[in-house]
């Protein structure tokens, strides 16, 4: 059956029912755009629109997409009534290496995303409507098409207007984009939802395991639940915004559901390819939804000659002329390669530093340059954490590859550093040279800190001269509202009542007794370093006091700057 093509709905055109219907949908739903769904990104990370003063485009950009749909049983019609496609049928065949593609996405997405329950045949019935399975399993053996499969120029000529955002990295074009691969991301929307779907550690949009698990973590966003209708057609609208589209994607969804079977690599022909012998007898357009099929004439019947009289002409028609050659469609030349990366600039600001326990402020940040020293777009970083203090990269590796963007950076993700302080090293690596090229970024794990210390005893803070106070002192520290565990904290006894009495320990008053054997005499101190417990907590030793009366402080201080301060009263004994 030849490929149709159906154009995705025009930004600005004059509005159409459908249209309406189908924007309508997409506002009340609140289907995303790629680049607004992006993941724990910042602002300044996610791609802006592909014109000014309009939405976000849509996964795919608005590109052409194949409108035939599955050959249902049922007399003299395709729409789909609850038949069964017929077992072993050519339409329900789905090349080897894309069914394993759609299968394993959706076996990751269920283990780390359980809630969305996308199905494989979801993401057939994308890719069948996107690419035909990538031009009918035409793969190579890591599953990359040997050639990309490019949607046309999104250049505003009847689809939306986006300009280049990967310098023709992933296209070919360095003035607007083009929707690239089995499941036809443009550009933009890849760098946000590209995956690692089969494990090389690389995001291409080529690959159908890659494109898979991409289009399968898209579908899943803003915490959706494929089994609800609704979900499932706000999903289906923000990778396409038309009715049509969503209409042909469930027709194929559901006949995937009702029965598919594996075929062959290569064994079906591509899409929008003629089927005839020799590749020159077009084949017939498939029956649409409430089409009436054309009856054939019977062979052999003549044509009855017309009468004069009868309404007809008398006049012979004239034989059909033959139009004149047209000159072809111009051909968008194929993507150059660009040149490749060959060393590695750092990007940051000083040294990366956080404390134990928190989240970097800064991710590291490299970008790679060719020899001509312009960014290299496309080329694999590698950033490995060394150091004995615990850090991870968001997610708890220690090692990930990152493909720089058409400005040639590359940026790792989130540092989570450990509980232990220390010094660390960023090791960046650029892959695919003779000679790996490294640069080493520094980094540094603090203390841990709290910014809230709260006092939880209530014990009295009055004693007589010569004796100790009732009870100990309990406090409880804590960072964003959560407990703060290794925190530092110094308490320190100071005289007098008012500030200006200065902030250096007291030489008389109150004291703490340090551990060990020595004479008590030895042992006081009024200045203490302590550490919070796992929980936050921390309780101060017992205070003594010495003949000395009158009215001191205790000031509490944590790693952090969160302080608490006290007042002691020692009174005359009774």
């Amino acid at each position: 059956m030849a490929a149709l093509f159906g154009r995705r709905m025009r930004r600005g055109a004059a509005s159409t029912a459908v249209a309406a219907a189908a924007m309508a949908a997409l506002s009340a739903s609140g289907a995303p755009s790629a680049v607004g769904e992006q993941p724990a990104a910042s602002a300044a990370d996610r791609p802006s629109a592909g014109a000014s003063g309009q939405e976000d485009p849509s996964i795919t950009g608005d590109s052409p997409y194949h409108t035939e749909l599955p050959e249902l049983k049922g007399p003299g019609r395709n729409d789909p009534p609850d038949e069964t496609p017929a077992t072993g049928s050519a339409e329900s065949g789905i090349p080897a290496t894309v069914l394993d593609a759609y299968r394993k996405a959706e076996a990751s997405l269920a283990a780390s995303n359980p809630r969305c329950r996308v199905p494989w045949e979801l993401l057939a019935a994308i890719g069948k409507v996107e690419s035909g399975h990538a031009r009918g399993g035409r793969l190579d053996t890591n599953g990359t098409t040997p050639s990309p499969i490019l949607g046309p120029v999104l250049n505003g000529v009847g689809f939306a207007n986006i300009s280049d955002t990967d310098g023709g990295a992933y296209d070919g074009d360095t003035l607007h984009d083009r929707a690239v691969g089995p499941m036809q991301f443009i550009p933009q929307t890849w760098e946000s939802w590209g995956r690692d779907g089969n494990g090389d550690g690389r995001r291409d949009p080529n690959n159908i395991y890659d494109a898979a698990l991409a289009a399968g973590s898209y579908l899943c966003a803003h915490d959706r639940d494929l089994t609800v209708e609704r979900d499932l057609h706000q999903a289906i609208l923000g990778y396409n915004r038309s009715q049509e589209y969503l209409r042909t994607v469930l027709h194929w969804y559901d006949y995937y559901r009702k029965g598919a079977h594996e075929v062959p690599d290569g064994s079906q022909p591509a899409p929008g390819a003629p089927t005839g012998t020799g590749g020159t007898t077009p084949s017939p357009a498939p029956v649409r939804p409430g089409t009436p099929s054309p009856s054939p004439t019977k062979p052999g019947k003549p044509t009855k000659p017309s009468k004069p009289g009868d309404g007809s002409s008398s006049k012979p028609t004239p034989p059909p002329t033959t139009p004149p050659p047209t000159t072809p469609p111009p051909t968008t030349p194929p993507p150059t390669t660009p040149a490749p990366a060959t060393r590695l600039v750092d990007l940051g600001d000083g040294a990366l530093s956080a404390p134990a326990g928190e989240r970097f402020a800064e991710r590291p940040a490299v970008r790679a340059e060719r020899a001509d020293k312009k960014p290299a777009a496309q080329a694999k970083v590698r950033f490995t954490l060394a150091g004995e203090t615990g850090t991870t990269f968001e997610g708890g590796a220690t090692t990930v590859t990152v493909t720089t963007k058409a400005d040639g950076v590359a940026k790792a993700p989130a540092l989570l550093a450990g509980g232990k302080p220390g010094a660390l090293t960023v090791k960046a690596t650029l892959l695919g040279t003779t000679e790996p090229v490294t640069l080493g970024l520094r980094g540094e794990v603090t203390a841990p800190r709290a910014d809230k210390l709260v006092r939880t005893d209530e014990t009295e803070l009055t004693c007589e001269a010569g004796a100790t106070f009732e009870g100990r002192i309990a406090l409880t520290a804590t960072r964003d509202g959560q407990a703060a565990p290794g925190v530092a904290a110094t308490a320190t006894v100071l005289a007098g009542a008012d500030p200006a009495d200065g902030e250096k320990a007291a030489e008389k008053g109150p004291y703490f007794l340090t551990p060990g054997d020595e004479p008590a005499e030895d042992r006081r101190t009024r200045e203490l370093t302590l550490t919070t417990d796992a929980k936050g907590n921390l309780l101060l030793p017992e205070l003594h006091t010495d003949d000395t009366t009158g009215t001191f402080r205790l000031r509490v201080e944590t790693t952090g700057g969160a302080v608490v301060v006290l007042e002691l009263k020692v009174t005359d004994p009774a």
